[in-house]
């Protein structure tokens, strides 16, 4: 337990009609702690740190901040009080300078003069404390890479004076080094005594960075644990209710004949002379660091992406791809690593968004589509995945992350698809949902289908993977079989080390 207390959540409880999404829950952080929240999808972390923020009101419990109990009843109540929240989507203006970002409170505080030269100064000397003198203050937000732009929202929340700091799945987008970056970062801002609650799927994150790890499950508050005096398999057994005996479901590899290859793919100057194939019944991985053109070879092969040479065989038969269409028609689907921009359609039916890729088998000669079909090829798909929900009609948004994911691979199998492309497939879900994801990826290659995953996570490549190519820079720079597939070669030929 911290010596000081800087926050304490007691009882909170929190309804939505008849779903109870938080129950009696309690939580503390102390000053100068990192602390992690943990849990599946739907657990009630967003919801309690929405509470927290004062962006959603509980229906009983109190929060104390310093030894006073306070009432947040709007974001900015919880501003004013030093509380900050960094979503996933950041809370930025992409049309205006970095320095403006930074400082938006004090442009609108209804001065009409504003001192630039004192602004950017100002942004620099707060950029320098945090160890990134080198983002210029006059840059307009869009230019930057996602990690700098973390790193703007850091710096906007502490022009706020704010000591209570939550970061909401902050390295999902970031690379090795961006990450570590990050680290450096959070462990200098917690000498300092600021509150940071860091909320992560990735256990290797938490066990390296945080010092205390609270645990909810089903809106519930089952524990808090010191993270150095227990392990991962421990606090995912805590997650999860049950014992995860393994995060990689076993399966028998039976590997056949080729069904997919790619020979000399080229696009402008990311995607160079790549080539590869896949076996039915084989799930093939493409590793690399953020930036290699791992996404971008998919792109162009499904015609996504411009293909100025190579060619594209299914089967041994050469296919001309030229858009996702094509590739569709060729069996070829794409599950996208976006999953809330490009994988579900967040406001429609989940029923739709099932079956929104195969909709012509309901269809009359005249174009009518019979429901009556339609909802049963959906429920068989929901059945088949395990897909939970609760009405047809309600939105895709409803869905936990695990099961908006579970939705988007059950398109690929309405639609025929007998090569899978699947780009970070769990990024962004809970370890229970994982494990689910990787039945089902074994159950696809059972079948004798052929996948291909693109991974930044090297255990799960390891976990999942029959052959493994890792690119760098836009090019092939080896190929491990799965008894050579450790951390040490992934590194090795993402970096290209030199043994």
């Amino acid at each position: 337990m911290p010596e000081q207390l800087r926050l304490v959540m007691e009882g909170v409880t929190k309804r939505f009609g008849g779903v109870t999404a938080l129950d009696n829950v309690s939580f503390t952080a102390g000053a100068g702690e990192i602390h992690a929240l943990v849990g599946e999808n739907g657990a009630g972390k967003s919801t309690l740190m929405k509470i927290l923020a004062g962006a959603c009101i509980p229906d009983a419990g109190r929060i104390v901040i310093n030894g006073e109990e306070v009432s947040i009843k709007s974001p900015k109540a919880g501003i004013d009080l030093g509380i900050s929240v960094i979503y996933q989507e950041f809370a930025l203006m992409p049309g205006v300078s970095v320095a403006e970002n930074i400082f938006i409170d004090e442009m609108n505080s209804g001065k009409r003069l504003v001192r630039w030269k004192e602004l950017y100064a100002k942004t620099k000397e707060s950029l320098s404390r945090l160890g990134f003198d080198n983002i210029p203050p006059s840059a307009l937000v869009s230019s930057l890479s996602v990690a700098h732009q973390q790193i703007v929202e850091i710096c906007k929340a502490l022009s706020r004076h704010s000591n209570i700091l939550v970061l909401d799945e902050p390295t999902s987008v970031l690379s090795t080094l961006e990450t570590e970056q990050l680290f450096v970062l959070l462990k200098k801002l917690r000498q300092e005594g600021v509150t940071i609650i860091y909320i992560s799927h990735r256990m290797a994150e938490i066990f390296s960075l945080c010092d205390r790890a609270t645990v909810l499950r089903d809106g519930k508050n089952v524990g808090t644990v010191l993270l150095e005096e227990t392990n991962e398999q421990s606090l995912v057994n805590m997650m999860i209710g049950r014992d995860l005996k393994s995060y990689f479901p076993e399966r028998e590899h039976r590997i056949g004949e080729v069904v997919f290859e790619a020979r000399n793919i080229v696009s402008g100057d990311i995607v160079k002379d790549v080539s590869f194939n896949v076996r039915a019944g084989e799930v093939f991985g493409l590793s690399g660091l953020v930036g290699a053109g791992r996404t971008e070879t998919l792109l162009t092969i499904l015609g996504e992406l411009k293909r100025d040479g190579g060619k594209i065989l299914i089967n041994g038969k050469e296919e001309n791809i030229r858009s996702p269409l094509e590739a569709k028609k060729a069996g070829v689907s794409l599950l996208p690593e976006d999953r809330k921009r490009q994988g579900v359609l967040l406001d429609l039916p989940i029923l739709h968004n099932i079956t929104i890729s195969c909709l012509q088998k309901f269809a009359s000669l005249i174009g009518v589509i019979s429901t009556k079909k339609e909802h049963a090829a959906a429920g068989e798909l929901v059945e088949k995945l395990k897909i939970k929900i609760g009405a047809f009609s309600d939105p895709c948004s409803s869905l936990s992350g695990g099961n908006q994911q579970k939705v988007s691979i059950s398109k690929l199998l309405g639609a025929d698809s007998r090569i899978f492309f699947m780009d970070e497939p769990t990024r962004g879900v809970d370890v229970g949902a994982k494990v689910e994801i990787y039945k089902i990826i074994n159950e696809i290659v059972a079948e004798g289908f052929g996948v291909v995953m693109v991974s930044s996570e090297m255990p799960e490549i390891i976990g999942m993977c029959d052959r493994v190519a890792v690119m760098r820079n836009g090019t092939i720079t080896g190929e491990l079989n799965r008894d050579e597939l450790t951390e040490l070669n992934l590194i090795k030929y993402s970096m290209e080390v030199n043994s």
